[in-house]
């Protein structure tokens, strides 16, 4: 039987070639790899220590060379959710930060989990601040981050809050500020930090961002631990000012939930750091 131009019996075959490129494109994305799925945009409030790191400095990775003195650390923000803390202490982690504020806009609706989670297993801990310099001024931020879970107090179990200043996930790298802008901005939200909470604040960041976004400035060097980020064998070289690191964010890949870290001394510097 002979079927006329448009029938049924025509187009069964152009639905069959459809379904078999639809499956042969469901296969490949199955296949992505965590570099190109990171690609894709993320929304406000989303950014998390080391978002762009990967993404920004090519040739990141390997395994971690073994430092004597060092104490194990995570970083963990709405991405990890409730984190198993009892895991994460029997695995040898002995301090976290978590992600406290990002801008003047965002809190982290898991921070009284974590926060509250890794202080009651026994960590010592701190909160940090996902800076977005083009929003408001570090002044105001400063003032969101202590008003939002940024503070610190003198238990011995609290370290003071850190700065995660690094690329911008959502526009322009530097945020659309000159390096002697971004200086100013840094310097505003940690002078007011200080004032608020008598501490001076953890800088986390990279070298690169910093040489581009900062001019390589030294400057706060004196009074703001460092911390690096760089996923390597080594923290490679500082920001100007830092002859070391206080920590160093080695990968973003652990065996154990979050960020992984190292603590650039023994347990008593570390307690030392929350001590003041």
């Amino acid at each position: 039987m002979t079927h006329p131009r448009g029938s049924r019996a025509v187009r069964r075959p152009l639905a069959a070639v459809i379904g078999t490129v639809l499956t042969a494109l469901t296969l490949l994305t199955a296949f992505l790899t965590p570099a190109q799925a990171a690609d894709d945009p993320i929304k406000r409030g989303e950014a998390y220590m080391g978002v762009g790191v990967q993404k920004y400095e090519p040739g990141s990775g390997g395994t971690p060379i073994a430092i004597q003195a060092t104490v194990e650390g995570v970083d963990v923000s709405s991405h990890q959710g409730n984190v198993a803390w009892s895991t994460l202490w029997n695995s040898g982690v002995r301090w976290a930060y978590v992600k406290a504020t990002e801008g003047n806009y965002y809190t982290n609706p898991y921070f009284a989990q974590q926060y509250n989670g890794s202080y009651n297993i026994g960590m010592i801990r701190g909160s940090y601040h996902f800076a977005t310099p083009n929003d408001s001024s570090g002044y105001n931020q400063a003032n969101y981050f202590v008003d939002h879970g940024g503070g610190w107090s003198g238990d011995g179990k609290t370290l003071p809050g850190a700065l995660d200043i690094e690329y911008n996930p959502y526009g322009a790298t530097c945020y659309g500020k000159t390096q002697s802008a971004m200086v100013t901005w840094i310097r505003d939200f940690i002078n007011q930090y200080k004032a608020r909470t008598g501490r001076w604040a953890v800088i986390y960041t990279t070298t690169n961002w910093w040489t581009q976004c900062t001019g390589n400035y030294g400057g706060f060097a004196v009074n703001n631990p460092l911390w690096i980020a760089k996923y390597s064998t080594s923290p490679g070289t500082l920001p100007a000012g830092w002859s070391f690191y206080t920590m160093w964010q080695y990968t973003s890949t652990g065996p154990t939930v979050g960020d992984h870290n190292k603590f650039n001394g023994a347990y008593d510097r570390l307690q030392a750091l929350a001590n003041g």
